[in-house]
């Protein structure tokens, strides 16, 4: 038994708030507007250091770049794990239906294929 199911397996159909969040910070980690966030954040964080600021200051802008790099881990890590779940659900759908198709049996391996192949919408 897993203490910690798979996220994409916790809310079943739905989305929580938690994987809605996970997606838009995946989306908007690969904008460039977010590039140009962290080269801000990198260099204020060199420039609290190089104009020789109180330590408070350099200590204050380690922990904000550590605070941001954080939550983008968690929250990729979600997204990265729920695109891996569905990935598998499709090789899955894939492998059944080709057996299926093998054995010469129904079309319920097709259905389920066509099922999955749509199951990136959902997550």
């Amino acid at each position: 038994m897993t203490v910690f199911p798979h996220p994409a397996e916790r809310t079943g159909d739905g989305r929580g708030r938690f994987e809605r969040l996970a997606e838009t910070a995946s989306n908007l980690s690969g904008s460039p507007a977010f590039s140009v966030f962290c080269l801000a954040l990198v260099a204020g964080f060199a420039a609290v250091h190089a104009l020789g600021l109180p330590t408070e200051w350099q200590l204050l802008a380690g922990d904000v770049m550590t605070a941001v790099t954080l939550v983008l881990l968690a929250l990729l890590k979600n997204a990265e794990r729920r695109a891996e779940h569905a990935l598998q659900r499709k090789l899955d759908a894939i492998a059944a239906a080709l057996l299926e198709q093998h054995a010469g049996d129904g079309d319920e391996a097709h259905r389920e294929l066509r099922k999955a192949i749509r199951l990136d919408e959902r997550l």
